[in-house]
Order: C-alpha cells, then structure tokens, then sequence
C-alpha cells in the first residue's frame, strides 16, 4: 500500500527519482525507546530474494499523530545541519541515506513509523537536489505563465541534465 501510494506522488518520484524502493519496513517505540546515532547501510538485500539495491535516499513515514507521544523525534544530521522531524500522521521526510541520524526517546504514548530506502536514478545527492529545484521552478513558471516558451526550454534543460546523471 506504501510504495503503490509512492508511486502516485509527483513530489516523490521528483524528489526520490526513484529506480528501485526496498519494501517498507515498521518501527514502534514508547517507554524510554530510542534508536541510537547511525548511518544506514549502504547495500541492503531485498529479503527473500537475491536482489540488492544501492540506498541513496532513506525515508520514514511517521504512522502516530505527533500529540499522541512525546519525545520520538526523527533527528538527522547532514549538510544543510541539525533537523528535528516530527510530522504528522501520513507525512514522511526523504533525506540522503548518508545522513547521521537517530530517534530521540519516546517519553509517553507510541511512535509508530513506517521506514524505507531508495535506489535512485539519480546516485549523487546534490545532483538530485539540482534537478528538484529545477523542477520546482518548472511548474512555478508554469502557473504563473502557462504555455511559456520558458517552460519548454527549461523543460529541455531537466530532461538532458537527467540523460547526463541518471543511471538505469
């Protein structure tokens, strides 16, 4: 149900550009729990089969609304800086799988999250982010001025720096 409802996001597929999504996998912390400063593996198997896929991109869909549980925030470290992330129930924050991260405890009530990766088309993060922001802009210009000759040529512009990045 996850990845059948991923892959009807635009916003996902032009943030994740996703190649393969290894299946979600399902957390739950309350009483003190906590998960520990790490970086997630680099090459996970997909269970029950022979296939392995790069993790470019990790992702945690939070499954608890925020005021049912204190504590239990996501915390990521990259380089943008420090991140506290507690969404509410539904949403779901995409960040490089390189990131140091871990979960604060759980004080009171449950967190409940679903977690996942992503092989992306695109490998390198900062051509990933490169290409969302060029995108983004594509359809503001787009609202703003629709049927824009603009929005042809920048339109270009996405499609060949992804002929250049991507890997399929």
């Amino acid at each position: 149900m996850i990845v059948a409802a991923l892959e009807r996001s635009p916003l996902f597929i032009t943030a994740a550009l996703p190649l393969r999504v290894f299946p979600p996998r399902f957390n739950r912390y309350e009483g003190g729990e906590a998960f520990g400063a790490h970086l997630d593996n680099s090459i996970r198997q997909i269970p029950g089969t022979p296939y392995r896929i790069r993790t470019d991109i990790s992702a945690t869909l939070f499954l608890s609304a925020p005021e049912t549980y204190d504590g239990g925030e996501l915390v990521i470290s990259d380089v943008y800086g420090t991140h506290a992330v507690k969404l509410a129930a539904g949403d779901m924050v995409v960040y490089p799988a390189s990131s140091l991260h871990h979960v604060n405890p759980v004080m009171r009530g449950v967190r409940l999250a679903a977690f996942f990766w992503v092989q992306s088309m695109v490998r390198d993060d900062g051509q990933r982010t490169l290409l969302f922001d060029l995108d983004m802009a594509i359809n503001k210009v787009n609202q703003a001025l629709p049927n824009h000759s603009a929005v042809v040529e920048l339109t270009n512009c996405y499609h060949n720096l992804l002929r250049r990045f991507a890997e399929v």
